[in-house]
């Protein structure tokens, strides 16, 4: 088959990939613990599903506007008002299907073939290939120091006169990292002073924990939002479990607006009217389901901590925010693909190799599911792993012993 060799350069998602082998494992019957899944198993707040029902039952479901639904804008315009302490006209917002597609909107409007785009090591792992997409050239910054907080003087050895963008994710994916304020002030006060676009990827901006805040951008800009270079991505899939509902949106000078409405005009046309009645209904809803679900999350964490904690030399640094790890397999094995296909095949465990996150030899783990599945998964890994634990485990309901250690 001829296909373009972009189209061919660009590789397969991997937590994309595993969650479809863990779906057919499922479904042959296996019991099959995710471990690296990026999703609560919460169920959507009670106002999202009415308000998306009582679109349905109008029977009015036709094309919405490009940049979004004027009452949702109007209710990301009082979101952003209460967490960012910015005011925000209709015209600097677009909402798009997902902010992963905001992204996508924002690197296709500011990045010209072999324009560079810095992303911060550990990373998610669509930036790289989203900036490949656009004829982009990703340049990785990883932390040299052995932590997930980057330095600024890193990112200035790697700004170049091609150098057009800045994504900056805390709380971090994979790491659960919440960058320090003094970092986001001095990237604000960096980018603006050398023009550089900062793409804020706020999406878990929210889910952090043990009092830690993750600080907004904006608050260290003195620049007003048509001549600021920042640019904020945020959504509701994941501090209100709604990833189903693909809705995400971008905060942006009215000009470059313009342009990625111009250009989801001509891709997607526009965002579904159903799911963007939903997360209107997220947005203005009782906001206690956040809360419930941080403080689940939250306890999720702590239980894998204490579990990993347990495994002889694994190295972990305990996340602030998100629903992700990122512990060091390195005792273990250096190739962390064989090591996700080995928990697989032994243990029935699902995670994800840190390769694709910038950071072989370490594992990306998801605390999102239940406790259960927590327990069970690190008990099952160790199992398969340490050989300083019991030599035998029931699997469902076969006993299985090791005997490759």
């Amino acid at each position: 088959m001829s296909v373009s060799q972009l189209a061919r350069s660009i590789v397969e998602s991997p937590t994309l990939r595993l969650n479809e082998e863990a779906r057919l494992l499922r479904e042959r019957g296996e019991p099959v613990i995710h471990l690296g899944i990026g999703e609560p198993k919460n169920k959507a707040p009670l106002n999202a599903i009415l308000s998306t029902a009582s679109k349905l039952v109008t029977g009015d479901v036709k094309y919405s506007p490009t940049d979004g639904l004027p009452s949702l804008k109007k209710a990301i315009i009082k979101y952003t008002e209460e967490h960012y302490d910015r005011l925000v006209a209709p015209e600097n917002l677009i909402i798009s299907s997902g902010a992963k597609q905001s992204i996508f909107n924002v690197l296709y409007s500011i990045l010209n073939p072999q324009d560079e785009a810095i992303i911060l090591a550990p990373y998610w792992v669509s930036y790289p290939e989203m900036v490949r997409m656009v004829y982009g050239v990703p340049v990785i910054v990883k932390p040299e120091d052995g932590t997930f907080t980057p330095r600024l003087e890193d990112i200035e050895k790697a700004v170049g006169p091609y150098t057009k963008a800045l994504i900056v994710n805390s709380p971090n994916n994979p790491s659960g990292a919440v960058f320090p304020e003094s970092f986001i002030a001095q990237v604000v006060e960096f980018c603006e002073r050398r023009d550089i676009y900062l793409i804020m990827d706020d999406i878990y901006h929210t889910l952090v924990f043990d009092g830690v805040q993750a600080p907004p951008a904006y608050r260290f800009s003195k620049r007003d939002l048509e001549s600021t270079k920042i640019i904020v991505i945020n959504g509701i899939a994941k501090v209100y479990g709604m990833t189903g509902y693909r809705i995400g949106w971008a905060i942006a000078p009215r000009e470059l607006v313009q342009i990625m409405t111009n250009i989801q005009a001509q891709t997607t046309s526009c965002t579904s009217s159903v799911l963007q009645a939903g997360a209107e209904g997220a947005l203005l809803g009782l906001q206690s389901v956040v809360e419930a679900l941080r403080l689940q999350i939250q306890n999720n964490r702590d239980v894998m901590m204490q579990e990993l904690q347990s495994f002889t030399g694994v190295r972990i640094r305990k996340p602030e925010g998100t629903f992700y790890c990122l512990p060091d397999f390195r005792a273990y094995s250096n190739n962390s693909l064989e090591l996700c296909r080995f928990l697989l095949e032994k243990a029935l465990v699902v995670t994800v190799p840190g390769k694709e996150f910038g950071m072989e030899g370490h594992l990306r783990l998801s605390y999102s599911g239940t406790v259960k599945d927590v327990t069970e998964g690190l008990a099952r890994m160790k199992w398969a792993l340490d050989p300083t634990s019991a030599n035998e485990i029931y699997i469902g309901d076969k006993k299985l012993v090791r005997d490759w250690l």
